[in-house]
């Protein structure tokens, strides 16, 4: 009988990419990597996986190839991971179509792609958002400002990472980023539209969706403005029955209103004075250290959850304990040289700290971008309570010293 591979499309350097490729071992499958660069995703190196490079937004050239892999191996499944580029997993879709695999609908993925087609296909829903409007010069972004009312977050219509977000607090700053985005400098190229939105203030939350069950809502908190640049997490959030209901329910009417509902989905909120409002659907399982945190706090592999359901496998969502896990990133204060990054090994000498992960090594330039590349790193941990969690993260933290040096 022939090997059964599983086909992950592209990875992440910084993410959930490895994890993929172990759990899909530990499932006694095959990993096999099609990625437009796979040199790009170390982890592919070190623990010698198969990766083969392909144009990976040219449909029928990946629809050749996993023919070509399928001569050798029984295809199982196939997934992708969304990072920076959203077109990835609409991609996917297409692929377990043809192939007639388990996978997600490529036309529900697409309207969570274009942050405006999202916006209104949530707003025909019913779903509590900001107030937001589409800009395709600085013209239409300053109409738009006024019409909403400064402050406004001002983003592209279509990526991912957070890239390109910012606060926009004055009519100078959004002609400066309105330029930026539209005209070129922007990852090297010029946007056709953008969005300008309402800058819904109060905490932040995150819903971690498997299928159509809510696993755990996250709280977290940003570094200062204009960026967006997330400094740590909880989960579980601490929210009383009725607002995590609220939350829960209103993300259940995201995946009605934008056809979700297979696989994982991450939906991020604010808790405005009106309630809940949500900033973004994304049809994707969230970042790194997010699965390890569930892991942590529930005894919950998503995972290993989300691969058994791309190969048609049963799965089981139910919790095995309930404990409270926190991040906290190492996030970079300024450009310049990393210079070194003395841990101390934190895992053994603080106890319940369950992960410290460095994205950069020493030497490494550093050149902030207002979003995730600012992280250098991050540490996780868990505990039977909010206080010991925090107290442990901190004492984590502090038992790491690194530097950098200016250019």
């Amino acid at each position: 009988m022939a090997r059964r591979a599983f086909i992950l499309i592209e990875g992440h350097p910084r993410g959930n990419g490895l994890l993929y490729v172990q759990a899909a071992r530990r499932l006694g499958l095959i990993p096999i990597t099609l990625s437009a660069d796979p040199a790009q995703y170390d982890y592919l190196t070190a623990e010698a996986d198969e990766a083969v490079r392909v144009d990976t937004h040219n449909l029928d050239a990946l629809i050749r190839e996993c023919c070509r892999i399928g001569a050798t191996y029984d295809i199982a499944g196939i997934t992708g991971f969304v990072g920076d580029d959203e077109s990835v997993y609409v991609t996917v879709g297409n692929l377990c179509r043809h192939f007639d695999l388990p996978g997600p609908d490529p036309v529900s993925i697409q309207r969570c792609c274009d942050k405006f087609t999202q916006r209104q296909f949530l707003e025909e829903g019913g779903v509590p958002m900001p107030a937001y409007r589409l800009a395709a010069n600085a013209t239409d972004a300053e109409g738009a400002a006024k019409e909403i009312g400064l402050p406004v977050v001002v983003k592209p219509a279509v990526g991912g990472g957070g890239m390109g977000v910012r606060l926009c607090r004055d009519a100078n700053e959004l002609a400066e980023h309105t330029a930026y985005l539209l005209g070129g400098e922007h990852r090297g190229r010029s946007l056709q539209r953008i969005l300008v939105e309402e800058f819904a203030q109060g905490p932040y939350y995150c819903a971690e969706i498997m299928g159509n069950e809510v696993i755990g809502i996250y709280a977290a908190d940003f570094g200062p403005p204009p960026h967006f640049v997330f400094r740590g997490c909880t989960l579980p959030a601490p929210l009383t029955d009725d607002e995590h209901a609220r939350i829960a329910d209103i993300s259940l009417s995201c995946l009605r209103a934008l056809g979700l509902g297979w696989g994982p989905t991450c939906i991020e909120f604010r808790w405005t004075k009106i309630g809940p409002v949500v900033i973004e659907v994304n049809p994707r399982l969230g970042g790194a250290p997010g699965p390890r945190m569930v892991q942590l706090a529930y005894g919950i592999d998503l995972v290993t959850k989300h691969i058994k359901l791309a190969i048609g496998e049963e799965w089981d969502l139910r919790k095995k304990h309930s404990h409270i896990a926190g991040a906290r990133y190492l996030v970079a204060d300024r450009d310049g040289i990393l210079d070194r990054i003395d841990d101390d090994s934190p895992e053994a000498a603080v106890p319940a700290v369950a992960e410290v992960k460095f994205y950069v090594e020493p030497k490494a330039p550093i050149i902030r971008k207002g979003d995730y590349r600012d992280w250098i790193g991050h540490v996780v941990v868990a505990s039977p309570s909010p206080a010991q969690t925090e107290a442990i993260l901190q004492r984590a933290v502090d038992s790491i010293d690194w530097s950098i040096t200016p250019f």
